[in-house]
């Protein structure tokens, strides 16, 4: 396999997580629909769901093993992430709604708040940093972010929607990742900032613009 290869096999990986989340977006707005709750249905949006998860991991991982990290691609790889986080995020407020599951729906409704202004805002810091030359790299929080909020997606995702006679997640566990997710979060908004005050400082003083 030559590197030509293996890069875009890896590329691969990293844009079909888009596709995969909209197939997943389409299949559980038609799966709320009473008429068209068929067990096969679900598990086909669940395997969605699960196949554009995965993809975050697995492109990263054959990147670093093939040796083929680019910065093309360490710029794609959050973008995509940004297109699953807005798909799901807000089809899982949707759906917790239509089970009046409201707990759920305000938890999400403010994980999905803080989540995408997060986003926004380390965007934003990583902007100021680039002129000064800071690598934008994804720290310990942001990585750890990562690894928990695509698995909350589809726990939370398969807890609300899961036909009765599969269902094994259980409230609490699914409400408590939710929590934990959002904590996490916050910690990764604050440790952001610490890390880009200073160019942000700089970039905010006047001599500093004059020069």
């Amino acid at each position: 396999m030559s590197k030509k290869s293996k890069l875009a096999f890896v590329t691969f990986l990293t844009f079909v997580r888009f596709p995969l989340v909209l197939l997943f977006f389409a299949g559980a707005i038609v799966y709320t629909n009473p008429e068209h709750r068929s067990t096969w249905l679900f598990f086909l949006t669940f395997a969605a769901l699960i196949l554009s998860a995965l993809t975050d991991l697995f492109d990263g991982y054959f990147a670093r093993k093939f040796k083929v990290v680019t910065q093309f691609g360490a710029h794609v790889d959050p973008l995509m992430d940004k297109f699953f986080y807005l798909a799901s995020l807000p089809l899982l407020i949707f759906v917790t709604a239509i089970n009046e599951h409201f707990g759920y729906s305000i938890a999400m409704l403010i994980l999905t708040l803080i989540f995408l202004a997060r986003d926004q805002w380390v965007t934003f810091l990583r902007s100021i940093g680039a002129i000064y030359n800071i690598s934008g790299q994804a720290n310990w929080s942001g990585k750890l972010r990562t690894a928990l909020n695509f698995p909350m997606i589809c726990v939370v995702y398969y807890f609300e929607e899961a036909p009765a006679h599969l269902q094994f997640v259980p409230a609490p566990f699914a409400f408590a990742f939710v929590a934990v997710t959002l904590v996490i979060t916050i910690i990764s908004l604050f440790i952001y900032t610490k890390h880009y005050w200073p160019y942000l400082r700089k970039a905010a003083s006047v001599d500093t613009f004059d020069d």
